[in-house]
């Protein structure tokens, strides 16, 4: 099948998620969809061309797909029905549960995601009790349904489904909260967390601050010690994405695993180690929308190579977002790390024919031309979602991705080896500490710097979610055009026939309220 059919097929799909998941749907409405598909799948089988009869499979098949979307939301709605903790809500109550993902230590507080009785709590406490991953807590507090909220750029955030896409439908702020044992959830994720807690201890005795924050969310996505100014910073200089562990970064520490374990084994043994790593690397770092989307397209390239396979990054991207909707329907519209990531890598992916020789991004390798073009690809492509959702847009991004994505790889990997050293050595992990802290130092400045400027980033206005898809509808249109400039040939006062080509195979909040430090750092 065709690389744009399937993206037919996929978005048929994602429509279908969408309106089961903002409108009433039931079996009913599935039933009249699929009764429309057979009707065209009838008319086709009764069409003598075979062009026209191409055409309506796709439109059979995307009837059936569009379905397929409506059933996957309304079972996964299910797991929301009313339970008895909603009749407790504004209530003080008391509740043993397990910790079920690594605690998310602030400035102020730590976040908790507390499993009790089939039900997922947010908890938010002081920062100073010890909690892990895997202990069985005692928690006191008052029971909230989360309450959306107004940025300080005049969007509304829906917080209540944006945990809900998380599994979260209560939280406790301020809660007591004692820890009752250790070592109740899985324990090789429990073990791949404390070596990751001993690394940042390791590594956080070399760098000062704020560069071993800094090198801790470059290299294990961890969100802390930044402060508010620089995340601010950082964020009206347009590299915020660095620092919450972006595919880019996903993309080299897979790579580098897999160029260390190419030297220990053996070419058969490659596939199933390199998965382990990947799934590994995943765990450790938490599976966030971003770190999932490029893990799996990571692993699919492996298999590609493996089995000496020509290697379709759209197509893998497409296979990697399915597979993410499929498990989790609501990330479609309430997870904008889920909308920025996969439409920042449709952007780049799309962008490549007009400056390679062909559809993959290796064409382009690391040169400066490479990050110009992946900036503002990713730019233009995330740009109605940040107007949508932020309302502000960095004028000096491309400009400080050209300067600090360069140094990224060197960072991390600097990053990594001081690390590592100060287990054996830390006079000889202090030398290597120079050259990493002056870089960690150098992208700091640069983004203080353009940050600095008053037409560093401008205010966009309030707009509604259609006129998101408009901007999208006049992108595709442009695209389209760019790929097929038959389509404004004019014959005799006509316009030519216009037809789709095969792809080829190659190819925050910044209030008062302390519980809002868990929002993405891009809203705040």
């Amino acid at each position: 099948m065709k690389t744009w059919q399937l993206g037919i097929l996929f978005g048929s799909f994602m429509v279908g998620v969408a309106v089961a998941t903002l409108l009433e749907c039931n079996y009913v409405h599935v039933l009249w969809i699929l009764l429309l598909a057979l009707v065209v799948g009838l008319y086709r089988s009764r069409s003598s061309e075979a062009r026209p009869a191409a055409v309506l499979l796709v439109i059979c098949l995307s009837f059936v797909s569009f379905a397929a979307g409506i059933l996957r939301t309304e079972s996964y709605e299910q797991k929301f029905v009313s339970t008895d903790l909603d009749m407790q809500v504004d209530s003080e109550i008391t509740f043993v549960g397990i910790v079920s993902k690594e605690p998310d230590v602030r400035d102020q507080l730590q976040m908790l995601t507390v499993d009790f009785e089939q039900e997922v709590v947010l908890v938010s406490t002081d920062k100073s009790i010890r909690v892990l991953y895997g202990d069985e807590v005692t928690v006191s507090g008052v029971l909230e349904i989360p309450e959306n909220f107004t940025t300080d750029l005049d969007r509304t955030f829906d917080y209540k489904n944006y945990l809900k896409a998380k599994g979260v439908r209560y939280r406790i702020s301020f809660a007591e909260v004692e820890v009752l044992s250790n070592n109740n959830k899985n324990i090789f994720i429990t073990k791949l967390l404390a070596v990751k807690q001993l690394f940042m201890s390791q590594l956080d005795q070399v760098l000062i601050e704020p560069a071993g924050s800094l090198a801790d969310g470059l290299l294990l996505g961890v969100d802390k010690g930044l402060g508010d100014q620089l995340e601010e910073d950082f964020r009206r200089s347009g590299i915020i994405h660095i620092v919450v562990l972006s595919g880019y970064n996903v993309m080299l520490v897979v790579v580098f695993v897999l160029f260390i374990l190419s030297f220990f084994i053996r070419s058969k043994w490659k596939l199933l180690f390199g998965l382990l790593a990947i799934v590994a690397f995943a765990l450790l770092v938490g599976l966030s929308a971003t770190v999932v989307r490029a893990s799996v397209m990571a692993s699919l390239l492996l298999i590609a190579q493996t089995l000496r396979r020509t290697y379709d990054v759209l197509r893998a991207l497409l296979f990697a977002g399915f597979v993410m909707v499929v498990v989790n329907p609501y990330i479609l519209l309430f997870d904008i790390g889920f909308q920025l990531s996969f439409m920042a890598t449709v952007g780049i992916i799309l962008a490549l024919p007009f400056f390679a020789h062909n559809d993959q991004p290796e064409a382009l390798g690391f040169s400066l031309r490479s990050y110009v073009v992946a900036t503002v690809s990713t730019q233009i492509a995330v740009l109605p979602l940040l107007v949508y959702h932020i309302g502000e847009v960095s004028l000096v991004a491309v400009i400080v991705n050209v300067l600090v994505l360069p140094v990224v790889p060197f960072v991390m990997l600097l990053s990594f080896i001081t690390g590592m050293v100060n287990f054996v050595s830390p006079t000889l992990a202090s030398l290597v500490g120079y050259p990493t802290q002056f870089l960690l130092e150098y992208i700091i400045y640069v983004a203080q710097l353009f940050a600095s400027f008053s037409f560093s980033t401008t205010t966009l206005p309030v707009l509604s979610a259609w006129w998101v898809l408009v901007m999208y509808a006049v992108l595709v249109m442009g695209y389209i055009l760019l790929r097929n400039p038959a389509v404004l040939n004019i014959n005799n006062g006509e316009l030519s026939d216009w037809t789709i080509e095969e792809e080829t195979e190659s190819g925050s909040d910044r209030r008062s309220d302390p519980l809002r430090e868990e929002v993405p750092k891009i809203f705040r």
